[in-house]
């Protein structure tokens, strides 16, 4: 297919590094004379026809910023039949002869469902929470946890002062990645995720003896993700139970949307700027249907239904029928890959206690 023009959009959640993905698809396609249109707020945007033209001169720079240029939003239409028609109609409209979405997994159920319908599309991940099973890395998760790193360390300062014990939630949806390596790198002396069982009466003792030795600051880690047997969020009752247990003040923090905003730092730019390039070559190769993934540092492709799967399989969403498409050396595939990240998850894990 002779490439003309490239549509670039974000959907989901917002990601430091999402407009630095942006400037290199921009900057590559360019480099191969391929025009470049930004679609404005996601699927959304592609409904509306909400889309601006792009030159290297509008991306000069944005590099350094954070959340994305592009905007995003939910687009619950756009699952529907008439969403799709809406948004093949502005395709059609606009002379788009390809698409790169940067998202999470919402985002490449959209691009899949474009593929199927005749457009080439790219999937590229960006989200905070590290959740895509397929990628050892996405873009704006270090610094995310940079940003809990800083908050953090703050939070210690006035610990000391006080001699408290400071509770700390921190986002990743359902993932425990931003919790389990921020819990490590802060020093925190219980790590709580939904991907490991949590012993909380051996955090409690631990607490009681470090304040024995003379330790006066605590910090413990919570992913969002974990709930108690009434649903609610697991830390604000174990910040009372701390208290309780140990007599030691105990303050809850919740750092929230703090840690999606900020500049992004050297590891989340240099990856976005690597997996854009590679985003747009995919596109000129006559490829379609992939996601862009970072395996053992290199630049891997996967089909984005694989990826979904995969996912599925590894936070035991699979539903009757979702493995039948796949061949007996993809579920092989797919169980190694969900099986290397749970034992990852438990290692690090089990480091972390080591060094409470």
């Amino acid at each position: 297919m002779d490439f003309k023009k490239i549509g670039v959009l974000t959907s989901g959640g917002d990601a430091p590094g999402m407009n630095a993905v942006i400037r290199a698809v921009v900057r590559a396609a360019s480099k191969s004379g391929v025009k470049t249109v930004g679609i404005m707020e996601g699927y959304q945007g592609l409904m509306d026809g909400n889309i601006v033209d792009f030159s290297t001169g509008d991306v000069s720079n944005v590099i350094a910023k954070g959340g994305t240029m592009l905007y995003t939003a939910r687009a619950n239409e756009f699952k529907e039949q008439s969403g799709m028609e809406k948004a093949l109609k502005t395709i059609r409209d606009n002379e788009i002869d390809g698409i790169v979405a940067i998202g999470g997994d919402g985002t490449f159920r959209g691009a899949t469902d474009l593929s199927r319908h005749g457009v080439p599309t790219i999937g590229l991940t960006g989200t905070i929470d590290n959740d895509i099973t397929a990628t050892d890395y996405c873009v704006g998760f270090d610094t995310a946890m940079n940003a809990v790193l800083d908050c953090v360390d703050r939070l210690r300062d006035t610990c000391e002062s006080h001699a408290r014990c400071i509770v700390v939630e921190v986002m990743g949806r359902d993932s425990g990645y931003i919790a389990l390596q921020t819990g490590i790198a802060t020093g925190a002396i219980g790590i709580v995720i939904k991907e490991v069982p949590f012993d909380e009466e051996a955090m409690i003792q631990r607490i009681l003896r470090s304040k024995g030795h003379g330790r006066r600051s605590f910090v413990v880690m919570v992913a969002e993700g974990v709930r108690d047997a009434d649903g609610r969020p697991y830390g604000e009752g174990l910040t009372r139970r701390i208290e309780a247990r140990t007599g030691i003040e105990s303050r809850f923090n919740r750092l929230a949307h703090v840690i999606r905003g900020g500049a992004p730092t050297l590891r989340d730019r240099l990856a976005a700027s690597m997996m854009g390039e590679a985003a747009v070559k995919l596109l000129l190769d006559g490829k379609s249907d992939l996601v862009v993934c970072e395996r053992d540092s290199s630049i891997v492709t996967y089909e984005i239904n694989f990826a979904l799967t995969l996912d599925k399989m590894y936070k035991n969403k699979l539903k009757p029928g979702d493995l039948d498409a796949f061949s007996h050396s993809d579920i092989r595939q797919m169980e190694m890959l969900a099986e290397m990240r749970r034992q990852e998850i438990r290692d690090m894990y089990n480091a972390a206690l080591t060094l409470m």
